[in-house]
């Protein structure tokens, strides 16, 4: 081999590396600001603590009968578009990943025929899907019923939940009264 290919060799190696290294400096001066630790995230997403406060009795500071005294179902049939990936509303509506929830209020909790519960949710089968208890479902789902396979984060907004609320008990051929404010 003369000299001549052993250089254009060696240039090559040495040019590779000195882009590889520029690249990687150019790339911390774009993507790191000066004096941020970056063995740190950029930005720190609390969710335990929230489902802490829900479950210490954050839930709702309003009692859920004056939440539904000026609930709108037609406003909580659009809030729960993010439900429907999962869950069927239909009359006769078959499970999907999540249990029909056709005629909920006041139904057994986990007693959708046909659907593979959580043990969380088998844990709560004496208890029925009253305005409350799907309140504080809605409010934080992991809070209410540890162990529970939905990975929703819940409806934080009283609001939204509450026509939410509404909705879910206009899904049945007989509506459940709404609890006094």
């Amino acid at each position: 081999m003369n000299s001549w290919t052993f250089n254009k060799i060696s240039g090559a190696v040495l040019g590779t590396a000195l882009l590889v290294l520029g690249l990687q400096n150019i790339s911390d001066a774009l993507f790191h600001a000066d004096g941020v630790d970056k063995e740190k995230p950029g930005f720190l997403i609390e969710v335990a603590e929230a489902e802490e406060a829900a479950a210490a009795g954050g839930a709702a500071a309003v009692s859920v009968g004056t939440l539904l005294a000026s609930a709108d179902a037609t406003k909580g049939a659009a809030v729960a578009k993010a439900c429907v990936a999962c869950h069927k509303f239909e009359k006769g509506g078959a499970n999907g990943t999540g249990p029909a929830l056709y005629d909920l209020v006041e139904r057994p909790v986990a007693s959708a025929a046909g659907f593979a519960y959580s043990e969380g949710a088998k844990a709560k089968s004496t208890e029925k899907w009253t305005y409350d208890n799907l309140n504080e479902f809605l409010t934080a789902p992991k809070a209410w019923m540890p162990g529970t396979k939905m990975t929703y984060g819940g409806v934080k907004n009283d609001k939204k939940r509450a026509d939410l609320l509404a909705y879910l008990a206009s899904l049945s051929d007989a509506p459940k009264p709404f609890p006094a404010p």
